[in-house]
């Protein structure tokens, strides 16, 4: 039987598994959610967004298994790099991060904190519904509105998530679900980035989770996906949460590979 390019992504399943794989859903994840300032050390992306206090968008990104030469020197231009912009330095690891550069670390008091899954599905052949029951919109302010009100976050996000939304260069597709009288439901975003997709920003209301709403949403903007023309799924969660690591894998979802953030252990973020 020949194997698809959608079969490849689902053969990655090991922390230190797929390199090929890995760079290509780190180099789709960068696109789908880019950073205000962009640099590179080496192989070493350092991303940093003032307005978004986001992990993703302020953290240094080791690229390459071999590339960890001068760490020490390398780790404090960071630092200084980060302190202007008022974030406390973060590494984030994942299996093309150098292992003589995480002894260091650990060597020098730093620690990991926490612990994302990366997740792919075949779109292919996965069960979705025949018609969409929710239309994408281009309207990043409405979905703003409805992703802040889920979540319960600071409304003063919303110039910096305005920023980050509108710099996205592949086609998005905003995905709401709003009730009459209840107001906000649930949100996600779609980026599909030829033939793959990434399933961004998806929350829950909290009071109607479990109620099939989460499943409706997230299974409208996969239909998007496929009808765009991607053939396959990715997203990313963090590894301690249960439940929407159980409604992804109902869904057709399959562990990839995983990354985590390392910190000083004095370090407040």
């Amino acid at each position: 039987m020949a194997i698809t390019g959608a079969d490849r992504l689902m053969q990655a399943t090991s922390f230190h598994g797929n390199l090929p794989l890995v760079r290509r859903l780190e180099a789709v994840g960068f696109r789908a959610w880019p950073a205000a300032s962009v640099v590179y050390d080496g192989s070493w992306q350092v991303r940093l967004t003032g307005g978004h206090p986001s992990k993703r968008l302020n953290c240094v990104v080791p690229l390459d298994p071999s590339d960890y030469h001068d760490a020490e020197v390398r780790i404090e231009k960071a630092r200084k790099r980060f302190e202007h912009y008022g974030r406390p330095l973060v590494v984030r690891e994942t299996p093309l991060a150098p292992q003589p550069l995480l002894g260091r670390l650990a060597q020098s008091g730093w620690e990991p904190f926490e612990t994302v899954q990366v997740m792919t599905a075949d779109l292919t052949v996965l069960e979705l519904p025949d018609t969409l029951d929710h239309i994408p919109s281009h309207d990043v302010g409405r979905f703003i509105d409805v992703l802040l009100a889920v979540q319960g976050d600071d409304l003063s996000l919303k110039p910096a998530l305005a920023e980050i939304l509108t710099a996205i260069r592949p086609a998005t597709g905003f995905f709401t679900s709003e009730h009459a009288t209840d107001g906000p439901l649930a949100a996600a975003l779609c980026v599909q980035d030829n033939d793959l997709a990434g399933i961004l920003s998806f929350a829950v209301l909290e009071g109607r989770r479990r109620q099939g709403i989460g499943t409706e949403i997230l299974s409208a903007a996969l239909r998007w996906a496929r009808i765009s023309g991607a053939r396959s799924s990715w997203l990313q969660v963090n590894a301690d949460n249960a439940a929407a690591l159980a409604l992804y894998r109902k869904l057709g979802f399959r562990n990839a590979y995983h990354y985590r953030y390392w910190r000083q252990k004095d370090s407040t973020v």
